[in-house]
């Protein structure tokens, strides 16, 4: 009975951490915004760009700023 309690509770702990939206791929093998501007080399910001960056387009669906070094 404790195996069984034991394998439940590792399912439920897999399978938390697969929640919709929490991966990067969205919709038929389309990357989201956030992740292509990471790849880039730019960081997702709600607020204004830091000094010395640049608005090189959007994050979370529109959200947020994609702020990266223009160099």
């Amino acid at each position: 009975m404790r195996a069984l309690y034991f394998l439940l509770l590792t399912l439920c702990l897999i399978f938390s951490n697969l929640a919709p939206g929490a991966c990067f791929l969205t919709g038929l093998g389309q990357w989201s915004d956030q992740y292509i501007c990471a790849r880039q080399g730019g960081t997702c910001s709600f607020s204004p760009c830091p000094l010395f960056t640049k608005i090189y387009g959007t994050c979370y669906s529109g959200k947020a700023k994609c702020c990266m070094r223009p160099w």
